[in-house]
């Protein structure tokens, strides 16, 4: 069998339905049998938005989604992708074509070092230079990309090792190959439960920190079942919205820059963090000492190399949140019964009544996301599917837009990626067909990535695209008001009519000034087959609020200025 064919052949074994990409020379062989297979490829108008559409899949199905391009240029725009991916731990697959083996080194056309590229943002690449290489490097492929901690890898295919033939082993072992990416262990031993429980109880003031490990293990049922049996209130970081219902009593708000004031003003209130799957990032905690300077803090994660690296912890366990989670709620519910109520649960339910987040006025007649992002909640059914663009409209989203359900909040965290969210939304549909996918973006994001409507369009994929509007840059313009005295440069920028743009690409386009505009707009958007760009406008000047500025204190919330 030819390698290209090996290729596809355990694309399918791996239960692969799906691949992005854009064909080209190096990759021509094996797109040559996706004709004779059962796969869909869906031709997106960037190799970027490839990675992008591959990660969204990933992230709403749980499974790796495959992006698929040439060598050279298309694996390079692949790059941004990956990164992504990598920073926010999404498995994707990503697979480019390479010039022959004979030529590689030698700078021949297209020729890229992807390998060595991407080496940092990849759990692991591979460049396959003999065809017998195919089945093992596929299956090795997906099983390190979905071990935990999940992850992008790459595979290089020559050309030569795609049109050779070799006799092929499909079912060949990997299991002892893989042992590297294995992680050190999933649940937590009996001293470690005893320890951790131990802490919880003799807590008087404590709180559960949630992070994007939590979604990825599917441990929020464990963390509910803990808090609502000890009445210990949750918080998240922003890849950990969505892990617990955002409309549970016991959920305080996001932490962090443009966290909640309640979440931000209670975390130096607590004397315990359970800090789950989450890394500690800068945007979190913002400082990473004396954020809450009684607390001890247990940090469970399924990576080694995060605990203790931001902040030091008084017990680390490594493991699987959802295995290590359960261990511990058996040991609670052995030791104590059910809490009622206690002091601790009335404070936090003050904090929540007392900063409440208020909408700073503006002038004009302008509808305000706060509004439009409430508004659409009540719109949309539980299991929609959102997706963020980066800035502004990103951190209102985190603010005001509560997410219900897990694998439903798509966006970039670690590496705040503009352009990312149209195509991840697109792969998301792909991957959830049935639910009602939606793309919350600003103007700047959305230009990176509107040449996607194209592939929207021709692949029947109906989703939705509300722009808030504000012709700026407007996170950067923000900090420019806010920092460096109004001084910009580099900001504002002239868009098109992106209601006439949808529709000239065959999609629907519509502008919305009202409130009831825009509720019809997105109604018919739910019910459309093919894509719906909203063009919102917004006040150019419209501040997300409340924030804390870089490097203070997380008490230090602005709420207006």
């Amino acid at each position: 069998m030819r390698g290209a064919k090996a290729l596809v052949r355990a694309l399918e074994r791996e239960g692969v339905r799906n691949t992005f990409g854009i064909i080209g020379g190096s990759i021509m062989p094996v797109f040559d049998e996706f004709l004779d297979s059962g796969l869909r490829h869906i031709t997106m108008r960037h190799e970027q938005g490839a990675a992008h559409a591959a990660d969204g899949y990933a992230r709403v199905s749980g499974r790796p989604g495959v992006a698929i391009t040439t060598s050279g240029p298309g694996a390079t725009n692949l790059v941004t992708g990956i990164a992504t991916a990598y920073m926010d731990s999404s498995p994707i697959v990503a697979i480019t074509g390479q010039v022959p083996t004979y030529m590689v080194g030698k700078m021949a056309f297209q020729e890229t070092d992807i390998i060595g590229v991407t080496k940092s943002i990849t759990k692991w690449n591979y460049q396959i230079r003999k065809p017998d290489e195919v089945p093992r490097a596929v299956k090795m492929a997906f099983r390190i990309a979905t071990l935990p901690r999940t992850g992008p890898v790459l595979l290089d295919f020559p050309k030569d090792a795609q049109t050779g033939e070799a006799e092929m082993d499909f079912d060949v072992d990997v299991e002892q190959l893989i042992t590297p990416f294995r992680p050190p262990k999933l649940d937590a031993c009996p001293e470690e439960v005893k320890k951790a429980v131990d802490m919880i109880l003799s807590a008087e003031r404590p709180v559960f920190i949630v992070g994007g490990g939590v979604v990825a293990s599917g441990a929020g049922d464990e963390v509910l079942a803990i808090a609502e049996y000890l009445l210990i209130p949750i918080m998240a970081t922003f890849m950990g919205k969505g892990a617990v219902p955002e409309n549970h009593p016991l959920y305080v708000g996001n932490l962090g820059m443009h966290g909640k004031v309640a979440a931000n003003k209670l975390l130096p209130e607590t004397d315990l963090i359970i800090a789950v799957g989450m890394r500690w990032s800068d945007r979190t905690v913002s400082e990473f000492e004396n954020f809450a300077p009684e607390a001890k803090i247990i940090h469970i994660d399924i990576d080694p190399k995060e605990v203790g690296k931001n902040v030091k912890v008084d017990l680390g366990i490594i493991g699987d949140a959802k295995r290590v989670l359960a261990s511990i709620r058996r040991e609670i519910m052995r030791r104590v019964q059910k809490r009622e109520d206690w002091p601790w649960l009335r404070k936090v339910r003050e904090f929540k009544e007392r900063y409440r987040e208020e909408i700073p006025e503006i002038d004009g007649n302008y509808l305000r996301p706060p509004e439009i992002l409430r508004e659409l909640r009540k719109l949309l059914p539980a299991d929609a599917i959102v997706a963020t663009e980066v800035g502004q409209n990103q951190m209102w989203v985190a603010l005001y837009f509560p997410i219900l359900k897990p694998r439903t909040f798509v966006t970039s965290g670690g590496l705040g990626t503009m352009g990312f969210g149209f195509p991840a939304a697109i792969g998301a549909k792909v991957a959830k067909p049935d639910r009602v996918v939606i793309d919350i973006a600003g103007d700047g994001s959305f230009m990176m990535s509107e040449r996607e409507l194209a592939t929207a369009v021709s692949e029947k994929i109906p989703v939705i695209v509300l722009i808030l509007n504000n012709s700026s840059l407007g996170m950067v313009a923000q900090w420019q008001r806010m920092f460096f005295r109004r001084r910009y440069v580099g900001t504002y920028i002239r868009n098109p009519d992106f209601d006439k743009l949808a529709r000239v690409y065959g999609a629907n386009g519509f502008r919305a000034e009202t409130m009831d505009e825009l509720i019809k707009a997105v109604r018919e958007g739910m019910s459309s087959d093919v894509p719906t760009v909203i063009d919102v406008p917004i006040h150019p000047e419209d501040d997300v609020l409340p924030m804390v500025p870089p490097g203070e204190h997380i008490t230090k919330v602005v709420t207006r200025y």
